[in-house]
C-alpha cells in the first residue's frame, strides 16, 4: 500500500472543509456529508470551529483509493492561524489548492501558493463553488496565471456554471494534447524533440504531466463543487495520478517530525508525527533534542477516517503518539533531517498583546492556561512580566484574539480580557560595539571574563554566535553558557524589543580553575561556575549593543485596496494619514485598484475607516511585507520583562535577589 500525505489549504471560506467532507464521502469514510454551518463535519472537531465555522486547528483523516492510502490534512483559511498552516507543510507529499470560482484568487491564496511553489510541494488546483452565482471560472483562470503563477493547465471545461446543474468534464486527448505540449515542452527537452521528430504521443504527454506535476514545475486545475459533487471524482483520480507518493525508507534509521500537539481526556500530551524514516515502535526509547529523551507508550495511525491504535507507525505515515511529556510542535523524532529543519515559510506575529483575568484569583490559573495553548501554538510566545505580573501574548491578528478568549472561558474556565493590541517590533544593530569585563577588575563581580562584539548581519539572518577565542581556553560548558544567554538577552535589546539580524563573536574568555581551601570541598568564591557566565554575560551584552547603537524597526504590510474609483478622491488622503506609500494605481472599469505599504498599527485604523470611504464596496487584503526603520514619532519602547541589564546596580540586586531565593 502507497502513502500519500496530502494538504488542503485555502483562503478563508473558500469551501475547503466541505470538500474534505465530500472527499471522504466519495470515497465511503462516511455516510452523510457534514456541514461547516451546521458545525458537524469530520475536520472541525473543537467546539469553537463548530460554533464559529472556521478551521482553527489542523486535523488529519486518512482514506484509500485503490492502492494509495491517503492521509488527508484539513488546515485553516484564516491568515490569524497561518502558524498552523506552516507546520503541516514539512509534513505534505503533496497539496490541493482551493480556489472559489465566486471570490476568485484572495489575499492568503496568494501567500500560500508563494509558498507551495518556494517549497516545490506538488500542487493540484482546485476551483470550487461552481454551481453559485457569480461563478466565473475564465476569469479565475486569467486571476491565477497573473497573480499565482503561469504555470497552469486546466484539465477541462464547466457547462451550467453559476447553476445547480454546473458539471465538469474532462478534455479528451485531442483538446488537451496541444496546450499541455506547449506547456510541459518548456522544462522537458525530450519530449520538445519527440515533438520536433514527429514522435510526440499522448501517452507521452501524460507522463511528462505526472512527472512535471510531481516536480511542482507544472499545477493541473480542476473545477468542481463540493456540495453538488461536480468535479470531486476526476478530483480524486488526479490526485491518485499526478501527485507522487511518500518516500518510505522502513528499514532506516528513525526519522519524524512533530507537527502538532493537543492534550487528551486526562490532560496527557499527544504528538502528531510524520516519519519519513524507519519504524517507531511502542516502548521505544528515543532523542527528542536538547539531550531530552522520552518513551512511547501508545501509537495509533490513521486508517479509513479514524485513528486506530497500532504497535509501530512506519516511515510515509502519520503517527499520534502518547507517553512523550516533553515534546513539543517542531521537535525531531530520532536522526534530524537534512532539509528545511526549524525552517519559517510565513512571517512571524505582529502584534501583542497583554493578557489579564477577569478575577485576579485566576492569575495562576491563567499562566499554566497559557502555557498549555503555547505548547500547541509555540508562536504564541508568553511573555511574563514579574515586575508588573502581567502576562504578554503575540498575535497575527484580532480574530485569534477572540479564539484565545472563548478556549480560556471554554476549556479552563476563565475569563480573560485583553488590553489594546500594539504591533511587534524589532531592534536591529546600527553598526558595530564591543565590550569586556574581566575577573576581579572594575565593579565585575563573577568569577568570570567575557568580551563581546556585535556586528549588523544581513537581513533575515538572524543571530549567529561566533569565537575569537580558542575554544579550549577554558570548558565548554562556560561557553555553551555564554551563547545561550547571548541569544536570551537578545530577547530584548535596548529599547525592549528582539534584536534581530546580528553576528555576537565572543572576543575575550577566562575563568578560575576548581579550587578549594585546604582539606574542604569545592569552594563557589574561589571557582568559576556556568552561574557566573550566565550573570555577566547580559551586562556585557548590553554594553556592547549600546556602543553599537539599535535602530527599532516596525512591521509594515503590503496592501492592495480595490474600491470605486469615484472614491478615490476621499481614500488617499487617508492612507497618507494612517502612513501609506502607495505603489501602483490601476483604473478597471468603475473600479480602481491600489497596492502599497502601511504600517501594521494603522491597518486596523484603515479597516474601520474604509467601508464609510467607499460606501462599503472597498476590498482591503493585506500581508506582512517587510520591517522598515521608525522615522516618524517618538520610538517606541517595550517594558522590560527580564532582570534590566540596561540598569548594572538594579540588575545586580536582582540577581542576588534570584540566586538568595
Amino acid at each position: 500500500m502507497h502513502m500519500l500525505n496530502l494538504g488542503i489549504l485555502a483562503h478563508v471560506d473558500a469551501g475547503k472543509t466541505s470538500l474534505t467532507e465530500r472527499l471522504l464521502h466519495s470515497v465511503g469514510v462516511i455516510d452523510e456529508i457534514g456541514s461547516v454551518d451546521d458545525g458537524n463535519t469530520q475536520t472541525d472537531s473543537l467546539a469553537l470551529e463548530r460554533q464559529r465555522g472556521i478551521t482553527i486547528k489542523s486535523a488529519v483523516v486518512s482514506f484509500a483509493v485503490d492502492d494509495v492510502t491517503v492521509n488527508l490534512i484539513d488546515t485553516p483559511g484564516h491568515p490569524d492561524f497561518i502558524a498552523e498552516v506552516e507546520r503541516v507543510l514539512s509534513v505534505l507529499d503533496g497539496a490541493v489548492l482551493v480556489i472559489s470560482a465566486v471570490e476568485g484568487v484572495q489575499a492568503q491564496t496568494r501567500v500560500l501558493m508563494r509558498t507551495l511553489r518556494r517549497l516545490r510541494i506538488p500542487t493540484l488546483v482546485f476551483v470550487n463553488k461552481i454551481d453559485r452565482g457569480g461563478a466565473c471560472c475564465e476569469r479565475v483562470l486569467d486571476a491565477v496565471a497573473a497573480r499565482l503563477t503561469p504555470a497552469i493547465v486546466p484539465l477541462g471545461e464547466v457547462r451550467a456554471q453559476g447553476t445547480r446543474d454546473a458539471r465538469f468534464g474532462l478534455f479528451d486527448e485531442a483538446r488537451l494534447g496541444a496546450p499541455l505540449l506547449d506547456l510541459l515542452s518548456e522544462h522537458d527537452d525530450a519530449l520538445l524533440a519527440a515533438y520536433v521528430e514527429g514522435r510526440v504521443s499522448y501517452d507521452l504527454i501524460r507522463a511528462a504531466l505526472v512527472r512535471q506535476t510531481g516536480q511542482a514545475l507544472v499545477h493541473p486545475v480542476f473545477f468542481g463543487s463540493a456540495v453538488t459533487g461536480a468535479g470531486v471524482g476526476e478530483l480524486i483520480a488526479g490526485i491518485r495520478e499526478l501527485l507522487p507518493r511518500a518516500e518510505a525508507d522502513v528499514d532506516g534509521p528513525v526519522s519524524g517530525s512533530v507537527f502538532k500537539v493537543e492534550r487528551g481526556p486526562a490532560g496527557e500530551k499527544i504528538a502528531y508525527a510524520r516519519m519519513f524514516s524507519g519504524t517507531l515502535r511502542t516502548r521505544d526509547r528515543l532523542p527528542l533534542g536538547d539531550g531530552e529523551e522520552g518513551r512511547v507508550t501508545a501509537i495509533s495511525v490513521f486508517d479509513r477516517g479514524a485513528a486506530v491504535r497500532e504497535q509501530s507507525v512506519a516511515a510515509g505515515r502519520i503517527g499520534k503518539l502518547w507517553g512523550l511529556a516533553d515534546i513539543r510542535i517542531g521537535d525531531t523524532i530520532g536522526v534530524p533531517r537534512k532539509s528545511s529543519a526549524g525552517e519559517h515559510h510565513f512571517s512571524p506575529p505582529t502584534l501583542e498583546t497583554v493578557v489579564e483575568p477577569c478575577r485576579p484569583a485566576d492569575k495562576g490559573a491563567l499562566h499554566g492556561a497559557l502555557t498549555q495553548l503555547a505548547e500547541q501554538d509555540p508562536l504564541i510566545d508568553l511573555r511574563q512580566d514579574e515586575t508588573r505580573k502581567e502576562i504578554s501574548v503575540s498575535l497575527y491578528g484580532e480574530v485569534q484574539k477572540e479564539v484565545i478568549q472563548a478556549t480560556l472561558a471554554d476549556e479552563f474556565g476563565i475569563d480573560v480580557l485583553f488590553r489594546e493590541t500594539t504591533p511587534l517590533c524589532i531592534e536591529r544593530p546600527l553598526g558595530s560595539g564591543a565590550a569586556v569585563e574581566f575577573i576581579k577588575k572594575g565593579l565585575n563581580p563573577f568569577l568570570a571574563t567575557v568580551g563581546l562584539r556585535v556586528d549588523p548581519a544581513p537581513v533575515g539572518s538572524g543571530v549567529e554566535f561566533r569565537l575569537e577565542v580558542e575554544l579550549g581556553a577554558m570548558p565548554y560548558a562556560f561557553f555553551k553558557a555564554v551563547e545561550d544567554t547571548v541569544k536570551e538577552t537578545l530577547a530584548q535589546g535596548i529599547h525592549g524589543w528582539q534584536v534581530a539580524d546580528c553576528t555576537v563573536t565572543m572576543t575575550h574568555s577566562g575563568y578560575w580553575p576548581r579550587q578549594s581551601h585546604a582539606h574542604q570541598g569545592f569552594d563557589k568564591s574561589m571557582s568559576s561556575t556556568g552561574a557566573d557566565f550566565r550573570g555577566l554575560t547580559p551586562l556585557v551584552v548590553m554594553d556592547a549593543l549600546r556602543a553599537a547603537g539599535t535602530q527599532v524597526y516596525e512591521p509594515m504590510h503590503r496592501f492592495r485596496l480595490e474600491a470605486p474609483a469615484d472614491t478615490l478622491g476621499a481614500v488617499l488622503p487617508v492612507l497618507a494619514k494612517q502612513g501609506a506609500v502607495a505603489g501602483t494605481t490601476e483604473l478597471r472599469g468603475a473600479s480602481c485598484v491600489l497596492e502599497g505599504r502601511i504600517p501594521v498599527a494603522r491597518v486596523h485604523g484603515l479597516e474601520r475607516q474604509l467601508p464609510g470611504l467607499t460606501r462599503g464596496e472597498g476590498e482591503l487584503e493585506c500581508a506582512f511585507d517587510h520591517y522598515a526603520p521608525v522615522l516618524r514619532g517618538a520610538v517606541p519602547d517595550r517594558p522590560r520583562t527580564d532582570l534590566n541589564p540596561l540598569d548594572r546596580k538594579e540588575y545586580l540586586l536582582n540577581v542576588t535577589r534570584r540566586v538568595g531565593a
